[in-house]
């Protein structure tokens, strides 16, 4: 009586902890296809009397420089980055301007000749719609790639202006000063700026992670809730009132009916919680320019969570509720991508992702909350999986309760024979 309960939970508890924790105690560690853009907009420019392409050695540098096993830069053109920056395709983007070898050039001329100047720039633009933690990866990773390329293009502008100022006829050129070798040094100034920065009221990217979590929950609490109240009223199990409990007499009626029953009800019931969800954000002021959009796919996701779970309680019983907390809670979470991206986690936590719901869910209210409702941004997967992983717990309902019918395997109390 005591010990069994006592295995159980201390299991269950093992691996939560082991999921939850191995989550996120090393993201630098657990980087992998972490995906960039590289845009090289650079047209070069004639130094020294030589055609000369800075951007392109940046690039090729950038290439040798970030491990190829943690991120996935991508060498793209400007519109082909901006498209896949909005549909969150790439969390940032390096980019390199059309003038940045002119402007480099220029440094160089102007460390030793008078007139003012400006350093050229590189620019490393976030993406914080694609989530809360994703900002300051991209930001670590440009920062530290960046601030390498920097370091070598100094060297090789301080030896191109040492060059320059060699005298014809041989000789040591006129040393540089303190101020114009500081300069030389450190030529690029980096610029980092969020591309599409997220309006106020979306808590910096985690109200879409946790109206996610909501539908989630919806789902799940409701099938249970839901399981137990309409077999407590058909009679099946007591229902406990403080110290008393009333039992009624068991309904004679099938599984099957009795799971129709209770999806009548736990679609009604998601239909109105995702209205309430939907008036909830409302007041407190979360931007959501697509309100009916929201409301019909969180109404789905509730359904096609909430089934599932009951016809996984309908074909194991009350051990269902431990595997429902198992799937779409304790796998569910860490391989949502919802706080972590999944390219910071653990490899498996990447390969639950391909089917886990909470993923599923996150990615479409995501889409649906930061990038206008865009199918090429995680709708269409947060739908397709949405309606694949309704039609798996209608299959799965149906054919383990008229299998129970067909077999004769009604409830009743095996303890009385």
């Amino acid at each position: 009586m005591w010990l069994v309960p006592i295995a159980v939970l201390t299991l269950f508890m093992a691996l939560l902890a082991t999921m939850y924790l191995d989550y996120v105690v090393d993201p630098e560690k657990n980087l992998h296809d972490f995906p960039i853009a590289l845009v090289n907009q650079d047209v070069g420019d004639t130094v020294g009397g030589q055609q000369v392409n800075f951007g392109t050695q940046i690039t090729d540098a950038l290439r040798q420089g970030i491990p190829a096993d943690k991120v996935d830069l991508q060498v793209l053109g400007i519109n082909d980055a901006e498209l896949k920056m909005q549909s969150g395709a790439v969390y940032g983007t390096i980019l390199i301007p059309s003038d940045f070898s002119k402007r480099l050039g220029i440094l160089g001329v102007g460390s030793v000749v008078p007139g003012d100047i400006q350093r050229p720039t590189l620019t490393l633009q976030t993406n914080p719609r694609t989530g809360a933690f994703v900002t300051n990866i991209v930001t670590t990773i440009g920062t530290q790639a960046l601030a390498q390329v920097n370091e070598q293009v100094g060297k090789k502008l301080t030896d191109q202006v040492n060059a320059q100022l060699t005298p014809p006829s041989g000789g040591a050129a006129p040393e540089l000063t303190g101020a114009t070798r500081v300069a030389l040094a450190d030529p690029v100034h980096i610029v980092i700026s969020p591309f599409r920065p997220l309006p106020s009221g979306t808590g910096q990217g985690l109200t879409a992670f946790f109206y996610a979590l909501l539908l989630l929950l919806a789902g799940l609490v409701g099938s249970m809730t839901i399981h137990t109240m309409i077999d407590a009223a058909l009679g099946f199990v007591p229902t406990e009132y403080g110290p008393w409990y009333v039992h009624f007499p068991a309904t004679p009626i099938s599984r099957f009916n009795t799971l129709l029953i209770k999806w009548g009800v736990m679609v009604i019931t998601a239909n109105v919680v995702a209205g309430v969800f939907l008036g909830v954000a409302r007041l407190l002021d979360i931007p959501i320019d697509h309100p009916l959009t929201l409301f019909l796919y969180s109404a789905l996701a509730i359904i096609a969570v909430g089934i599932t779970g009951l016809s996984i309680l309908a074909a194991v019983g009350s051990a269902g509720l431990l595997i429902n907390l198992i799937l779409f809670i304790i796998l569910g979470l860490p391989s949502s991508g919802g706080t972590m991206p999944i390219e910071a986690t653990p490899k498996y936590l990447g390969w639950l992702a391909k089917f886990e719901p909470m993923h599923q869910v996150f990615v479409g209210v995501r889409a649906i909350l930061y990038f206008d409702a865009n199918f090429p941004a995680g709708l269409s997967r947060g739908v397709w999986m949405a309606t694949l992983g309704l039609a798996i717990g209608l299959v799965l309902g149906t054919f383990i309760t008229r299998y129970y019918d067909y077999r004769g395997l009604h409830r009743r109390d095996l303890s009385r024979g």
